[in-house]
């Protein structure tokens, strides 16, 4: 017990050193699940949020595949409308809970076209503000989702995307030093990954709570591999869930669509804005993009043998009752 004390006091030590900032002042444990700390300001908004039963949620833990998949489950619900779809993507599918995320919402400036001041300052609101069918995306695990989702009360489509968590460690890492101002090692990184000290963590909880869901009729769920392995057959699995018919003719725009190309690429979608925004403030002093890589098995010219081992240990652990593999 004390050896795991110390290690969790090392842990929050980095955590505190080299992930917070003016713009995030620190972090809360929450039903065990790792949050920033201005997620206590919205949590009862969150809680109490009102769903609807037409609404399509994606839901993932960050850096699994879900800007590709919302624009994947968008396309096809709005039948390959791709003069839409050059909205911006948080506009389209707004991220629930991005407010919690970062302290500076008061220098946003106000842009009445696109609403940016709301979607940032509330983006609570601002998602329960849309007309339907809404488009929602949250990296929330299931137990910290509203209420009226997490007892059945509403119905919505729920579509969840997992990926390996070593390629998930990775993206994650670059994403951090890119958008969220972390300023330690990429060793320091997987340790916080692999103690549950990075935002909505810890992983392998956050899987198997929608695992655990798969069966439920409102519920689906994907896997970033398969979609890089066989995108075809994941876009045909997800019209037929959302109960969509896709032409042939359709199917094959979606893929060029969704091509990795085209969506690095693609303005409404890449958060170039964001990644900007960031810069200005001196929140980053990295290059990159926020669409990076996007290959399996990026980990292997990353990881050293002893962090593989320790994922894949955690990996076995944690999933040797359950009949699931990434």
């Amino acid at each position: 017990m004390a050896l795991q004390f110390e290690l969790d006091v090392d842990l929050d030590r980095i955590l505190q050193e080299k992930f917070t900032n003016e713009f995030r002042k620190g972090y809360v444990t929450v039903n065990g699940v790792c949050l920033p700390k201005r997620y206590e300001e919205f949590a009862k908004a969150i809680e109490e949020f009102e769903v609807r039963d037409d609404d399509v949620w994606v839901c993932s833990f960050p850096k699994t595949g879900t800007t590709w998949t919302q624009e994947m489950i968008w396309c096809i619900a709005n039948n390959m409308d791709l003069e839409g779809a050059k909205v911006p993507l948080p506009e389209r599918f707004p991220f629930l809970e991005h407010s919690i995320l970062f302290d500076y919402t008061t220098i946003i400036p106000r842009h009445p076209e696109v609403h940016l001041h709301q979607l940032v300052s509330d983006s609570v609101s601002y998602a329960s503000s849309k007309t339907s069918p809404r488009f929602i995306k949250t990296h929330l695990p299931f137990r910290l989702l509203p209420r009226q989702l997490r007892t059945g009360e509403k119905q919505p489509k729920i579509l969840y995307v997992a990926r390996d968590p070593k390629d998930t460690c990775v993206s994650y890492y670059h994403h951090c030093r890119l958008l969220e101002g972390y300023r330690g090692d990429f060793n320091s990184f997987c340790r916080l990954f692999l103690g549950a000290k990075v935002c909505f963590a810890p992983f392998w909880d956050h899987v198997l709570g929608f695992w655990n869901r798969r069966s439920y009729p409102n519920v689906l769920f994907l896997k970033y591999e398969d979609m890089k392995s066989d995108l075809t057959s994941v876009i045909r699995r997800s019209a037929t869930f959302l109960g969509n018919t896709m032409s042939e003719d359709q199917v094959k725009m979606l893929l060029e669509h969704l091509s990795f190309e085209n969506m690095k690429s693609n303005p409404s979608v890449n958060y170039e804005e964001a990644v900007e925004m960031n810069r200005k403030l001196k929140l980053i002093d990295v290059d990159g993009d926020f669409i990076r890589s996007g290959k399996v098995n990026q980990w292997q010219g990353e990881m050293a043998e002893d962090v593989v081992d320790r994922f894949d240990r955690e990996t076995k652990e944690q999933l040797s009752s359950q009949d699931f593999v990434f």
